[in-house]
């Protein structure tokens, strides 16, 4: 049994209440319990296309050429990684560009193998000269809701 009124408790509630209300009217409750998918490696193909990135398969070696990148001023990393099963794994080399690019060229700390599946994932620039992927933020396409990966193959 409740003995005193509680207005905090009330003004929450009615918040609540009105936030509940607004995401069913406009037809999005969805967007207050789902977390937008990640692509993942496993599945390279399935994963929505942000158009920000175009990748194709090419030959292995000690650099991976982008065909194109679409991403506005002031620009990201673009991070060539390789595939582990079914997650990312090692940043090969990166890149910056500051904007859109045609024929980027990606330097490789080691070259990439014939026949092996890789990314390349891009990166919001934390300003401070230097591609870190642990400090630097995944770009995420305001589109999908998903981060930006393209997937190719390499070739022997």
């Amino acid at each position: 049994m409740m003995k005193r009124f509680s207005p905090g408790s009330f003004i929450l509630g009615l918040m609540l209440g009105a936030l509940l209300v607004g995401a069913w009217f406009f037809g999005n409750i969805s967007a207050l319990t789902s977390i937008p998918p990640t692509a993942t490696a496993s599945a390279p193909n399935s994963a929505p296309e942000s158009g920000a990135i175009t990748v194709s398969d090419q030959a292995a070696g000690s650099t991976v050429t982008i065909d194109s990148l679409t991403v506005p001023p002031p620009g990201v990393w673009a991070a060539v990684r390789e595939i582990n099963g079914n997650d990312l794994g090692n940043v090969l080399g990166a890149v910056r560009v500051g904007g859109p690019r045609t024929s980027i060229s990606v330097p490789l700390l080691r070259a990439t193998e014939p026949g092996r599946p890789y990314a390349v994932e891009l990166y919001r620039d934390d300003n401070n000269g230097a591609f870190d992927p642990a400090l630097n933020s995944v770009y995420v396409d305001f589109d999908t809701g998903t981060r930006v990966v393209a997937y190719f193959r390499t070739t022997n």
